[in-house]
């Protein structure tokens, strides 16, 4: 038995580019003699559909769609992801469902038993829980179909009070099929890839697993999709962040005679670093900078193009962070496409503007230069009989921040751009940004990036040739809103704050577990209280491409007003 896999970049709730992309696959396995093709989870709607699941019409075509593609199913199956209306009196009105498509025919249906509820995902919302599980039989063989979810409950600490394999096990299925949309976080891969194995390992059956690929606003698949053989081999690791297409066999993925089914391997490698001094190396791992890379041009791209938006444009200060969203930009969408805005102001460093020319140069994108110094002084003349003889504080650095924001979006707005925001994530994290200023823009580039992730991502970027000029990666990162300002005056120093942040955040280690890993207490909450203040800033902020396995946004829920600190 031949099965195709089928790794695709959909458009959530467009129906004919969908439903043209699958049919399209279906064609391409008919003609390479398929019985079976495999497409993601809830790939005829795109994944996460969210609240238009609410929506009557939409449920409707997504059954429309299914319909055109079971036309085309004749003498071959096609296992598609689409929501399936609940036909019970209780419970809610939608399963998340896998469907079995055969000779024009439903010749079988598998619902998604566990959904998850954390970080991005928020699937009970809309779903009703699978509570029946068969095996579906197709030319004599017996197909565990499950979706995403439903094989992640292994090891000591199951998530869920069910596994659903442990059931479709007892009907003594031939093959495990799961259809998956597993996002990606930088050491996501790995975990994914020892599930999937574990699976083998305790069921001792052959695994297919497809996954989703491209962005979604802001969360990112990166495809990878995996065929296993029953004794734990990989035998095909498809694409990372691109489509793809497979074919496998069944029967070279079944090894003959009977083999005894044992526990999985439970001790999974997950980003829990426990020595506070490696996680700089853990953030920086060059593994981890390239997927980083792939994931945030992906976004970029996917996002510009989903939307209908061709040209962007940024503020290019000659700093390491917008040099290196600017770099990310021209790769993503083409250098033609990406406008700098140079906006020195009196406090700027002469070799700022040339650092932010020469990279404009090497990448062969658009610059405009706008010096904002007599706006910066109007906003001054205006405000003097408010302000009198009040010292230069941090109303006055603002103000040069506001005033590039405002120049940025009118530009954006006169030219049709979208502005690109150039912010990292330990920036975010403290509050070290101006809103409506610094803080601006459509979509964030590096909001999900540390700032030592910053610098590798900028020696990755510089790895055939210098793209980003050197002076960039080498001087004291700098605001350059009061004289000699340097990030370090306001900031630990970031080797430093992100060792704590990652900690923070991601780990979700409150400060006396932080302390206790032996980093200075009066370090750890004050970093801790600048991030708990700075809730309502990051509440303003734009969607942020999403890399780590704990991003600001739908990821994230902090009440504003909170106070807590551990």
């Amino acid at each position: 038995m031949k099965i195709a896999l089928a790794q695709q970049n959909y458009h959530i709730g467009n129906f004919k580019s969908n439903t043209e992309k699958i049919i399209a696959a279906i064609e391409s396995a008919r003609q390479q003699q398929a019985d079976i093709i495999v497409f993601s989870e809830l790939s005829v709607c795109g994944y996460p559909p969210r609240d238009f699941l609410e929506f009557e019409d939409f449920v409707n075509q997504c059954y429309d769609a299914v319909a055109k593609i079971r036309e085309h199913t004749s003498g071959i199956a096609v296992i598609i992801g689409s929501p399936e209306r609940n036909p019970q009196v209780l419970g809610k009105d939608l399963f998340n469902a896998a469907w079995f498509l055969y000779n024009g025919e439903v010749a079988g249906i598998a619902r998604k038993t566990l959904l998850p509820t954390y970080d991005v995902f928020d699937e009970y919302r809309y779903f009703e829980p699978a509570f029946e599980w068969n095996t579906i039989t197709f030319k004599g063989k017996k197909i565990a179909l499950t979706i995403c979810e439903d094989i992640w409950n292994l090891g000591d600490n199951p998530l869920y009070r069910i596994c659903p394999m442990d059931i479709l096990i007892q009907q003594q299925p031939d093959i495990m099929i799961n259809i998956s949309a597993s996002p990606f976080d930088y050491d996501h891969d790995e975990d994914r890839k020892e599930i999937a194995r574990a699976n083998v390992l305790k069921y001792k059956l052959p695994l297919i697993y497809c996954n989703a690929v491209g962005s979604q606003t802001e969360i990112v698949f990166d495809g990878g999709s995996l065929v296993y053989d029953n004794r734990g081999n990989l035998i095909k690791e498809m694409k990372y962040f691109e489509e793809d297409f497979s074919m496998v066999d069944l029967e070279e993925i079944t090894a003959t005679g009977s083999i005894e089914r044992q526990s999985p391997e439970t001790e999974m490698r997950v980003s829990k670093i426990d020595d506070p001094y490696a996680i700089i190396d853990f953030l920086t791992a060059g593994n981890n900078i390239r997927q980083i890379h792939d994931a945030l041009v992906l976004g970029i791209r996917d996002y510009f193009f989903k939307m209908g938006f061709s040209k962007a444009i940024l503020g290019s200060s000659g700093g390491i962070d917008s040099a290196v969203a600017l770099a990310l930009a021209c790769e993503a969408l083409g250098p033609e496409n990406v406008r700098a805005i140079l906006m020195p102001s009196q406090y700027s460093s002469s070799h700022s503007v040339e650092d932010a020319e020469q990279l404009s140069k090497n990448l062969g994108n658009p610059y405009d230069i706008v010096p904002i110094r007599e706006v910066y002084d109007s906003f001054l003349t205006t405000l003097e009989p408010i302000f009198r003889d009040l010292p230069f504080g941090l109303a006055e650095e603002n103000i040069q921040s506001r005033s590039r924001g405002n120049i940025l979006m009118a530009i954006a707005n006169k030219f049709g751009y979208i502005l690109l925001n150039t912010s990292n994530k330990s920036e975010l994290s403290t509050g070290y940004g101006t809103l409506y200023g610094d803080m601006a823009g459509g979509l964030s580039v590096l909001g999900d990036v540390y700032k030592v992730q910053v610098y590798a991502l900028a020696r990755y970027i510089n790895r055939h040739k210098e793209i980003i000029p050197l002076h960039i990666l080498t001087k004291a990162p700098s605001a350059e809103l009061r004289p000699g300002q340097k990030d370090s005056d306001s900031l630990p120093e970031y080797d430093v704050l992100d060792k704590v942040l990652y900690q923070y955040i991601e780990r979700r280690q409150g400060p006396k577990e932080i302390i206790a890993m032996g980093i200075d207490a009066a370090l750890v909450n004050r970093i801790l209280k600048l991030v708990n203040t700075n809730e309502y800033k990051r509440n303003q902020f734009c969607p942020i491409i999403r890399v780590s396995a704990k991003a600001f946004g739908v990821g994230r829920r902090m009440p504003i007003v909170g106070k807590y600190l551990g």
